[in-house]
């Protein structure tokens, strides 16, 4: 089976589903993208603990929607645009989130000073404002795009890929075209405080 080409596997699978030949071509199928898909997610993500959650999740969904597989198109090009849409699905879930503080955070050994304080609340401000402006200023691709190099801090090639971008600069004109939206914001935010 090792021989037979990800197309032949999924073909021969095709030809009798419920069979347990068909299981095994499957298996052999997923095993030989295992490693990939699992790269592929940590790449996105950071996470080893995540990245194998997305992993599964992926192959999950590629099972369920295999028989939307066109040989048209090679399987690894159809598996990507899965785990691309899938991260997508987590990025968009993970904004929605409100962000919870690590419990190391929430132990306080000793009271913080009223610089510290002041420094932390004058901080918190100042993101509350970028994120405001952001909200206003940019469109979804760059807001996801800085988010992803600033906030996750993705590199600009790895970002390119994972939005599936296709434009000559990728996702570097992205970051160019925020800031400066976001430079202009500033100023006109410093103008009315």
């Amino acid at each position: 089976m090792e021989s037979l080409s990800d197309e032949e596997l999924i073909a021969r699978y095709r030809l009798a589903p419920g069979a347990e030949r068909s299981r095994a071509y499957l298996e052999t199928l997923f095993r030989r993208h295992q490693t990939r898909v699992a790269a592929w997610c940590y790449r996105f993500t950071g996470d080893r603990t995540l990245a194998a959650d997305l992993a599964q999740d992926i192959f999950v969904k590629a099972y369920a929607s295999l028989t939307s597989f066109r040989s048209d198109s090679k399987f690894t090009t159809w598996l990507y645009v899965i785990a691309r849409n899938r991260w997508r699905d987590e990025l968009r879930s993970r904004q929605s989130r409100p962000r919870e503080a690590p419990e190391e955070a929430m132990e306080f050994a000793e009271p913080a000073s009223d610089n510290a304080a002041l420094a932390a609340l004058n901080a918190r401000d100042a993101r509350v404002v970028v994120h405001q402006l952001m909200e206003q200023s940019l469109d979804e691709l760059e807001k996801q795009v800085m988010t992803l190099h600033y906030g996750h801090e993705m590199r600009l090639d790895a970002i390119t890929a994972q939005l599936g971008l296709t434009n000559a600069s990728g996702a570097k004109a992205y970051i160019v075209s925020a800031r400066r939206k976001l430079n202009a914001a500033i100023k006109r935010w410093n103008l009315k405080s």
